[in-house]
């Protein structure tokens, strides 16, 4: 039998936890920051959940 692949561009974007949560950064955390105040981009840098509807694809692509 061949193996799964995992699909590169989600492992480059998603991590589980050691419960098994799928979390996920926030848009808007990479450039432009002379626009942003220092308290919106600290609470862009901190991670999400993936949404209830997501988590099962997300997983799948992540060959959990």
């Amino acid at each position: 039998m061949p193996k799964n692949k995992t699909h590169s561009g989600t492992k480059k974007r998603f991590r589980v936890t050691g419960s098994g949560k799928v979390m996920r950064e926030q848009a808007g955390h990479v450039h432009k920051f002379h626009e942003k105040t220092p308290q919106k981009a600290r609470a862009l840098s901190k991670d999400l959940l993936v949404s209830k509807a997501d988590v099962k694809k997300v997983k799948k692509l992540l060959g959990i």
